[in-house]
């Protein structure tokens, strides 16, 4: 918590005004915004494809850890699989605020599959397929301080993503 006032330049005071629930409340909110800026990143990642297809969405998704990795080093991580490692199993409202960053960021990934032409029976389960193989990507790109995870979930899933689209229903024009 000091940390936090000390890079805010703020008052000590003004922490607690602001996160009367304290160090729970402070990590909720910052799960929460985390969850959201996912779910936004989707959709610039979505708008952004110059081919459409599922395999190019990850792609894209992945190329922002890899950018992340490159300019800032291996320190950074996702706060979502922090809180849940670190937080979850000791806070109800920890985990309860992860479950909800999660579904934030599932979400406009799901809509995102729709849109690419994947059958709606089979969105949500690959869009839990794409969070779960770029969070465990992240995690081991950090551990062994090289892009190697990263590239290799992309490899692997393009085809898989690809694969699971019904030509018959792409709806391109909507991205």
């Amino acid at each position: 918590m000091r940390d936090v006032v000390e890079h805010a330049k703020a008052p000590r005071g003004s922490l607690q005004h602001y996160f009367p629930g304290g160090k729970e409340q402070l990590v909720a909110e910052a799960v929460a915004w985390a969850g959201r800026y996912a779910g936004r990143s989707v959709r610039r990642s979505a708008e952004s494809l110059e081919e459409a297809t599922p395999g190019n969405l990850f792609a894209v998704m992945v190329s922002r850890w890899r950018e992340e990795f490159a300019d800032a080093g291996y320190d950074a991580g996702c706060p979502l699989v922090a809180t849940v490692a670190d937080s979850a199993a000791l806070s109800e409202k920890l985990r309860e605020s992860a479950v909800a960053a999660f579904a934030e960021w599932r979400k406009p990934l799901v809509e995102a599959l729709e849109d690419l032409g994947v059958p709606p029976a089979r969105t949500g389960s690959l869009a839990v397929l794409m969070i779960s193989a770029l969070e465990g990507a992240i995690v081991l790109a950090r551990a062994e301080q090289s892009v190697a995870p990263l590239d290799a979930v992309v490899e692997e899933l393009r085809p898989l993503l690809d694969g699971a689209v019904d030509k018959r229903r792409r709806r391109t024009a909507q991205l």
